[in-house]
């Protein structure tokens, strides 16, 4: 039997220009690929989605791009995946790159990340996976996000369980500790 290599999904912006976060996703691709593990992307090829994907690539990564087909334009398929899975929907977009992860890493992003990052330490909570969701909050880019999460914890509305789910760090040595397998 052949077991499935370990596999990071990064959740990240595919709009953002700046060249903080387009150079932090570079360094996650490149320690991605010097551990040897795959990444599991958006399947873009703009942004920090781009950057990841393609730094991976560059240290001799393995890389999985999961896009929609109606993104397959607008945020430039990222043709050069080892694998490039080409979906109906977004749901069935986030479902595979569920499947095919070990892992999940969010870096900053917009609502779409938001969105992903919810609904994997939500299914996580609700048991549908035990894999590790860490969200790694460079500057504190999330920071008014989680403080309004631990507020809601603190008034009862959030259960400690949940907050148990999701690893928040500030830098990457971290983060990569967090997700390592076994941890």
């Amino acid at each position: 039997m052949v077991s499935e290599p370990y596999a990071v999904c990064v959740y990240c912006s595919s709009g953002t220009t700046e060249p903080e976060l387009i150079a932090l996703a570079a360094r996650v691709g490149t320690e991605i690929a010097r551990r040897g593990w795959h990444l599991v992307s958006g399947g873009g090829h703009v942004s920090m989605m781009g950057a990841v994907a393609t730094a991976t690539r560059a240290a001799g990564g393995h890389t999985v791009g999961v896009i929609p087909k109606h993104l397959v334009h607008k945020e430039v398929a990222d043709v050069d995946s080892d694998e490039l899975l080409v979906t109906d929907t977004m749901r069935q977009r986030k479902q595979l790159m569920e499947e095919r992860s070990s892992a999940f890493l969010t870096l900053p992003g917009g609502i779409g990340t938001l969105e992903e990052l919810f609904e994997t330490w939500t299914g996580g909570y609700l048991g549908e996976h035990d894999k590790p969701v860490v969200v790694l909050d460079p500057d504190g880019y999330y920071g008014g996000l989680f403080a309004w999460l631990n507020e809601l914890h603190e008034r009862g509305v959030i259960p400690r369980q949940a907050m148990d789910r999701i690893t928040v760090v500030g830098d990457l040595a971290a983060a990569f500790e967090a997700l390592k397998p076994g941890f």
